[in-house]
């Protein structure tokens, strides 16, 4: 994701991480250019890339792109894949002057609410089928934006959903505190059972992981200075896995969710998401009756902390 120091907003910036990519990578990568409110060159030029991020809420300085003409203009230039970060900033700004001075992180869920991406999710669909342009919805979290779906999603629009949203919800904030606090927010039980049905359903295609990084350090602040980001990349399969193992999918649909539709939505030539000739042999052997705890100790990210 474009969210980095420095930004990922032009060719210059792509080419760096490439290069320092390719010089240490040890599987395989895609960055996304980033929108910014002034439509740059290279947004519509910058190669090689997956396609556009947009942060239409939860993001400030120049990646934060809310205004609705400037995501117009962006849907209507172009035809490479869009993703959005779908919140609505307006309401998020209307709702942190509300509950101003509440130092619960739990409070994070009401601020950044149901609505605020519902809001978000509505109009980026709204600018897709008028501009019949490829959208991706990124880390999708509530049960209205999958009964949007549901209703009306044209062929050209994907979705996604983390574990942390099928698995987690508001009841974190209690056991973990800001460990818990996250962009999207954790919403309700009701909100991880929906999500699951349209996953399922095929209403939204395919697990994403979200993964940052910030450190206990600043994850130890008191919110609202607390960094809105969670770590799962290491945890994804093993959970997804757990799922099917206690009854809630199958293998199957794991490996699909997690490899098969994900390079069929981004377009990914014939080496990736299949067993078959020709392919990369990306292939994982797990013991399924094999279960072991989430240590910190094991972990490998860099911030040396889980949810779990």
């Amino acid at each position: 994701m474009p969210n980095t120091r420095p930004l990922t907003t032009t060719q210059a910036a792509l080419d760096d991480k490439l290069r320092r990519a390719q010089e240490k990578c040890l599987v395989n990568y895609g960055f996304f250019i980033g929108a910014t409110a002034e439509i740059l060159l290279d947004l519509l030029e910058a190669h090689p890339t997956p396609g556009i991020t947009i942060f239409m809420g939860s993001m400030h300085g120049q990646l934060l792109v809310e205004q609705d003409t400037a995501l117009e203009s962006i849907f209507a230039q172009g035809d490479r894949l869009i993703a959005v970060h779908a919140e609505d900033q307006a309401r998020i700004n209307q709702r942190r002057q509300e509950f101003a001075g509440i130092n619960n992180p739990a409070i994070h869920s009401q601020i950044q609410d149901n609505q605020a991406a519902l809001n978000a999710t509505q109009l980026a669909l709204n600018l897709s089928k008028k501009y019949q342009r490829r959208l991706h919805i990124l880390h999708m979290s509530t049960a209205e934006e999958a009964q949007l779906l549901r209703q009306d999603k044209p062929s050209w629009v994907t979705a996604e959903v983390t574990p942390q949203h099928l698995l987690l919800n508001t009841s974190a904030y209690e056991k973990i505190g800001t460990l818990a606090q996250v962009n999207p927010p954790l919403r309700s039980l009701h909100d991880n059972e929906v999500l699951w049905q349209a996953l399922l359903n095929g209403v939204i295609d395919f697990i994403a992981t979200d993964h940052a990084f910030q450190t206990l350090e600043e994850k130890a602040q008191v919110y609202p200075n607390t960094p809105s980001r969670m770590p799962g990349v290491e945890t994804s399969l093993p959970l997804m896995l757990t799922s099917a193992m206690q009854g809630r999918c199958s293998v199957v649909q794991v490996s699909n969710w997690m490899s098969a539709a994900v390079a069929q939505a981004y377009n990914i030539p014939k080496k990736k998401g299949a067993i078959s000739p020709g392919y990369d042999a990306d292939l994982i052997f797990v013991d399924l009756n094999s279960y072991r705890p989430v240590l910190l100790e094991e972990l490998l990210t860099k911030c040396g902390w889980n949810p779990l």
